[in-house]
């Protein structure tokens, strides 16, 4: 089954749906949309897909995911994407459930490559982490790999039922990243999470500055509320420097015009996340004002779980 939040992308989901005709014979796919007010859902139904309406207010990163996996429970394995996200290919959807032949895989995290408008600093975020080189994950590669261990993108991932049901299933209480809460949990239960190289969907966002920081601001609000992924797998290591080190060399000497961004836009990553991590001491209204997911400060876990 392939899940797809939508909310007013049509045109995203158009491109989305056209990515997966092959695959639409052989797999049900449902939209939970968001109370559109475009043409999203004429899409989704014009393309055979099944179409679940929730309030605009109803929905939750995690708890709208959960509730198509207990409202369809008669399938093994769901398969996750978003709507601004397409197939990169006809096998995209085989390679990344090919994976749970192996029953202790848990979950499973596909390649994702830039959209073809990507601008230079949005093409060297995919490569960065999204490698082609396939891997299996488990807790014995903590050591190794740190907060990357259970580092997951609902933008295209699968999800074995029972593993998800065995960890509780897709948190309600998170800004963003339930994907990583319920891969992290997978891990410390003894399950494997995956990454399958070769399962390639388009996925890239060519984020403000101020869209970023905002993006960077949640990130640290996930972080600091849910304390344990870092006690259990580590912290980045370095990473923020490496990822800076790598985008340099990226760029190279033919785009060192965008090198003063590339630098700015690293250095307000770091302030946002540090700020999300102390959000505790700032009040609800500035926090709302320095989100990108800002509805979650008007729900029932602003003040924390």
């Amino acid at each position: 089954m392939l899940v797809i939040p939508t909310r007013n992308g049509f045109e995203e989901l158009m491109r989305l749906m056209r990515s997966l005709p092959t695959h639409s014979r052989g797999i049900d796919v449902c939209i939970v949309d968001s109370s559109s007010t475009d043409s999203t859902v004429d899409v989704a139904q014009r393309h055979g897909a099944r179409v679940h309406h929730i309030e605009v207010s109803e929905f939750n990163h995690g708890g709208t995911r959960q509730m198509m996996v207990n409202q369809h429970p008669d399938y093994d394995v769901y398969v996750f994407m978003t709507q601004d996200a397409c197939l990169a290919d006809e096998y995209a959807i085989d390679r990344i459930v090919a994976p749970f032949i192996d029953p202790a895989v848990g979950a499973v995290c596909g390649r994702q490559l830039p959209h073809l408008n990507a601008k230079p600093l949005a093409m060297h975020a995919r490569f960065f982490n999204y490698p082609p080189t396939s891997r299996v994950k488990s807790m014995n590669d903590a050591h190794e790999l740190g907060i990357k261990t259970p580092f997951i993108s609902n933008s295209f991932a699968a999800y074995r039922r029972s593993a998800l049901i065995e960890v509780g299933g897709f948190p309600k209480h998170v800004v963003l990243a339930e994907d990583m809460y319920v891969a992290a949990k997978m891990l410390i239960e003894g399950w494997k999470v995956a990454y399958a190289g070769d399962a390639v969907c388009r996925h890239s966002h060519n984020y403000t500055l101020l869209e970023e920081f905002r993006r960077y601001f949640d990130q640290g609000v996930f972080h600091a509320r849910e304390p344990w992924i870092r006690q259990r797998f580590g912290g980045a290591g370095g990473e923020g420097l490496r990822y800076l080190k790598s985008e340099l060399n990226f760029l190279g000497l033919s785009l060192l015009h965008l090198w003063p961004e590339a630098l700015i836009r690293n250095a307000l990553k770091l302030i946002a996340y540090k700020l999300g991590q102390k959000e505790r001491l700032l009040p609800i209204r500035l926090k709302r004002r320095l989100a990108m997911h800002k509805r979650y400060w008007d729900g029932p876990f602003a003040e924390g779980k």
